[in-house]
């Protein structure tokens, strides 16, 4: 996959454009973003499960799935979330006003939104850009990936190349995030187009499965967003369909590639991060409690700044696991790694030299490793630690 976050060039499959530029909206990044299909395309999404839904949720779950989309438009720096009739509202007046300008239906664009909670869209600044926006769409996916970042500190894009049974098809990925990250059902902000030709039926369980494996496996601080969403795009110009069940196989394992790229992307740019945290959790008797130990472990705040720390107190991660219910049998038989290095087995830590671990520790990759021996279900989850920036940065988001 080529080429990741903060390189300056990632491709487009063929039909697709993309752009990005500043509408006033914030006062120095680019704040508005838009992704176009030459032709209608299937698309496919994934919402949060938040309650508190942001006004483009509720517009999109109304049209998706669909094989008539023309665009994605998002803008950044106002959240549109908790903004009631009158966010409703704007967030119809920004997709008609798109849909006026690429000579199409208001039902065939998209919209997403990401920034401050309770902050309505300034329209007009918005609908004053559309003409830029759109002039200055290319086939690179940065401009728009750096049109949708919030804190993130670097945009997100990857891309690669499936070989299927009728020739090649090529899947980008963009998204961003940062804080408020712990998504249930979908991602912060994501993106996946494609040229090969999906059915709505084939994208929709694609994407559910892609964004289960991954994106629902990161957490940076418990916090599922009002406005997380994941897209998947389909044009269907390269003429290549999924016509086997192996080339199903196959375009599924590569968008859970690209996925999982990103999702570990996304949390070692948590908000203050220095560190990647990955939990290997393996030997669990269900697959439920496998992934809801691993997902624990990323989320806990002692074992968090614990890894900040570069101090190997296993114990907190121990802990942890009982606290989220992982049987008492399942933690006297199980074995814990940090680094590599064996801390606890059969119920009883291993005398490990402390200095060595700590220099291990000040990799900016964290492993913890667990095996619980009572089972053959596994789970990986992906967090970051804990840091006093985090805590600047989320004490002063608004102001």
């Amino acid at each position: 996959m080529t080429p990741g976050p903060g390189v300056s060039r990632t491709d487009l499959p063929n039909g697709f454009s993309c752009s990005g530029v500043n509408s006033g909206v914030r006062r120095y990044r680019p704040d508005l973003g838009i992704i176009i299909s030459e032709v209608p395309s299937v698309v496919a999404a994934v919402f949060t499960q938040n309650q508190c839904k942001a006004a483009p949720i509720l517009y999109c779950q109304k049209l998706l799935p669909a094989d008539n989309i023309k665009a994605i438009l998002t803008n950044s720096g106002q959240a549109n979330a908790a903004t009631g009739v009158l966010g409703e509202k704007n967030n119809l007046i920004m997709a008609q006003a798109t849909a006026e300008r690429l000579k199409c239906s208001s039902q065939q664009i998209l919209t997403a939104s990401t920034g401050p909670i309770g902050v309505h869209l300034e329209t007009k600044k918005i609908i004053e850009s559309l003409n830029e926006l759109i002039e200055r769409q290319g086939t690179t996916a940065e401009p728009f990936a750096l049109a949708i970042l919030t804190t993130d500190l670097v945009p997100k894009t990857v891309s690669t190349q499936v070989t299927l049974s009728q020739g090649k098809v090529q899947i980008t990925g963009i998204c961003k995030g940062s804080g408020m990250i712990h998504p249930n059902m979908g991602t912060m902000l994501g993106y996946f187009l494609t040229d090969a030709q999906l059915t709505k039926d084939q994208a929709a369980q694609i994407l559910t499965y892609a964004t289960d494996r991954s994106f629902n496996m990161i957490s940076v601080d418990g916090d599922s967003s009002t406005n997380d969403c994941a897209f998947l795009m389909a044009n269907g110009i390269s003429e290549v369909s999924l016509k086997t069940d192996q080339d199903f196989k196959a375009f599924q394992q590569a968008i859970e590639e690209v996925a999982i790229f990103l999702a570990k992307s996304i949390a070692r740019d948590g908000e203050g991060a220095t560190k990647l945290i990955e939990v290997n959790l393996s030997g669990a008797p269900d697959l439920a409690l496998a992934r809801f130990a691993a997902r624990g472990l990323v989320m806990s705040p002692l074992v968090k700044t614990a890894i900040h720390g570069e101090d190997p107190n296993w114990g907190r991660i121990l802990a942890r696991l009982g606290a989220d219910q992982v049987p008492h049998a399942c933690l006297e038989k199980m074995s814990l790694w940090l680094q590599n290095i064996l801390v606890y087995e059969n119920g009883a830590p291993i005398l490990a030299d402390l200095k060595v671990i700590r220099a291990q520790l000040k990799s900016d990759t964290v492993v913890i490793k667990i095996n619980l021996k009572s089972g053959d279900q596994q789970a990986t989850a992906w967090g970051c630690d804990l840091s006093k920036k985090y805590v600047e940065i989320n004490a002063e988001y608004l102001t």
